[in-house]
């Protein structure tokens, strides 16, 4: 059922959106705690249930090492977050009839047209080799928005596709989409396409296909299209002049002396990489809002982005039963959209299929996602109830046990 607008972030008791005060203390403090214990920095969390706040706070530190507080409207680098409202753009086009999730990618992008296939090998002095083959068909938007076109990411792995994709220096935050495009159509797919779900670039080029099909930047299309009629005001490619001081930094140890690369975000030096795949900064506040939009069936606030059978087709499960799956799907940890889990992936979104195989409680039709430098939000339509969690954190173990801590706690509290 729609949440009426003018209910939602009103103040709120617990009580009043359906959970228990004192059972849902349990999450903050455990929060404070690791914060006190140095585990993490700090966090945010915003829960809405029913069209009412039954939490929103901030938790620790903003900047540990500058004594910076969080705050509720601490800014995050949210990372592969970014990838739901790519692929809502895209969507968008769809429904306007400029683009259909059937057409080939190289209609957009015809430097796409004749990518090749790297197949691995050994030749017979045991040197490794990669062999390439035509691609049996077209990727399609449809493998775009379901990451079955045949894309990986460089920093995945060390096969010679991996290794190729790393040559071209695929994730260099001063190019362009366009720029991004032309370089990954020099390297091999790492799969046929429609054949196996491979977490990689392929949002990516879908922000590329969105700024070809409507003449605009992603920057653009995004602020006129999607956050600006939310009223995300502070979500965006880039820090607003004056803000740098709400920006959440994560533990830099030695232990993560590699990680930081994932960090795009440099107030010092704007990216010019507009990446659909990762590249929004945002608040819990404005994220909260995009996910209303969605359990509300594509409106928020009197705006409509997405129809209500858009919004439900993109919340279903788009991976086929044959499909395979790349070696590290299982990364994702409990959003990894793996059949033994229970979960399948939508268009831009994990989304539970199956009751009783997920190692985390929610509900069957909930949808998900998570960012590589740390945030996570979720969507339970049949409890219609929404998760923010900020987090900026680099280390993959302690990010993903986050995640399930977060939906134990959340569903433990429900009355």
């Amino acid at each position: 059922m729609p949440i009426p607008a003018a209910q939602l972030f009103d103040a709120a008791s617990p009580e009043a959106a359906g959970f228990s005060a004192a059972r849902l203390d349990g999450l903050g403090a455990l929060l404070r705690a690791d914060v006190d214990g140095g585990v993490i920095p700090g966090a945010v969390v915003l829960i809405v249930r029913r069209g009412r706040v039954a939490l929103f706070d901030a938790y620790g530190y903003a900047d540990r090492p500058a004594g910076r507080p969080m705050r509720r409207d601490s800014l995050f680098r949210i990372a592969s977050m970014t990838k739901p409202l790519t692929t809502t753009a895209a969507l968008m086009l769809m429904e306007r009839g400029e683009l259909l999730l059937a057409d080939p990618v190289w209609r957009y992008l015809p430097a796409l047209r004749d990518v090749k296939v790297g197949v691995e090998d050994t030749d017979p002095t045991g040197q490794r080799r990669l062999t390439l083959h035509a691609c049996r068909r077209a990727m399609t938007i449809h493998d775009l928005m379901r990451h079955t076109a045949g894309f990986t990411y460089g920093q995945f792995g060390d096969s010679l596709v991996h290794r190729a994709c790393r040559a071209q220096n695929l994730m260099d935050q001063q190019q362009t989409n366009a720029e991004m495009t032309a370089k990954l159509a020099l390297v091999p797919l790492a799969h046929q396409p429609g054949t196996t779900f491979e977490y990689g670039m392929s949002t990516d080029v879908l922000g590329h296909v969105v700024e070809a099909v409507s003449g605009m930047e992603l920057d653009r299309f995004f602020a006129e299209h999607i956050t600006g009629p939310l009223g995300m005001a502070d979500t965006a490619f880039a820090i607003h002049p004056g803000d740098e001081h709400r920006l959440a930094e994560p533990h830099r140890d030695a232990a993560q002396a590699g990680a930081p690369g994932l960090a795009p975000h440099g107030p010092r030096r704007p990216a010019r990489w507009y990446s659909g795949g990762g590249g929004l900064l945002s608040t819990a506040a404005d994220y909260s809002r995009f996910v209303q939009m969605l359990l509300n069936d594509g409106e928020f606030a009197g705006v409509r982005l997405l129809a209500r059978k858009t919004v439900q087709f993109m919340l279903q499960n788009h991976l086929p039963s044959s499909l395979a799956y790349g070696h590290h799907t299982a990364e994702l940890g409990v959003a990894a959209p793996l059949p033994q889990l229970g979960q399948g992936y939508g268009l831009g979104v994990g989304v539970r299929i199956h009751a009783g195989l997920s190692p985390v409680p929610g509900s069957v039709g909930d949808f998900c996602w998570g960012g590589a430098l740390g945030p996570y939000f979720w969507g339970d339509p049949a409890e219609t109830l929404s998760v923010v969690f900020m987090l900026a954190e680099l280390n993959l173990q302690v990010r993903t046990r986050y995640r399930s801590l977060l939906r134990a706690l959340v569903y433990q509290a429900l009355d």
